[in-house]
């Protein structure tokens, strides 16, 4: 991919800057779909799946994920592309290795920050905006409580068993970049070095540029 090519990519790491309308109450069969939600993502501690990631032009990638809560992530995408992205030490890190800069930020103005938090609610600091329904999926939208006009996340899953399947970012101008997950494994033990950070100004504390 070119790099100009890519830079929908960093919707699953940039700070959205959609506006956000108030959203209606959820009714009380929403909430217990959302109370459900919430209890199987906080479940999962460690996460391994292969992923196909569609950018707004219709771009594809594919690639492997890790993610290990509390904080923790690496996408790694298969070659020829020369992208990652990895969390840790609360900050995503966004590598292109065809160049020379490693593009830093804070997880928790990101909306992988939310599946990564150290407990999952979807309340409180999370609000769910909406809950979809229908046969074998259920949807749910997500934003940050304090700061709605980040924009949102919706999350994907299948309901028998319920499991996460997909999730996608839309950007200010409705661009949309969509994750799919497949062959899904929960639990297990993850490698340390595969959340260590081999920039060694984020070795040191010191954090690349875009904070």
């Amino acid at each position: 991919m070119h790099r100009r090519n890519v830079l929908a990519l960093p919707l699953l790491a940039m700070p959205l800057l959609a506006a956000a309308s108030p959203a209606p109450p959820l009714s009380a069969a929403d909430r217990q779909v959302v109370a459900r939600i919430a209890a199987y993502l906080d479940a999962i501690h460690t996460m391994k799946a292969r992923f196909l990631q569609i950018a707004p032009n219709g771009n594809t990638a594919n690639g492997t994920a890790w993610l290990q809560r509390p904080g923790e992530m690496r996408f790694q995408y298969d070659p020829p592309s020369p992208l990652l992205l990895q969390a840790g030490r609360g900050w995503l890190l966004y590598v292109d290795k065809s160049l020379p800069q490693t593009s830093a930020f804070r997880l928790s103005d990101t909306p992988l920050g939310i599946l990564l938090a150290p407990h999952i609610t979807l309340t409180g600091d999370v609000t769910v905006t909406r809950v979809r329904q229908q046969p074998g999926e259920i949807d749910i939208t997500l934003v940050r409580t304090a700061s709605p006009s980040q924009g949102s996340l919706t999350l994907i899953f299948a309901t028998d068993p319920l499991t996460l399947r997909q999730w996608s970012v839309v950007d200010p101008q409705g661009n949309e970049t969509r994750v799919s997950l497949f062959n899904i494994e929960i639990g297990g033990t993850f490698d340390p070095a595969l959340f260590a950070f081999k920039d060694p100004r984020m070795q040191k504390g010191q954090i690349p540029n875009n904070r």
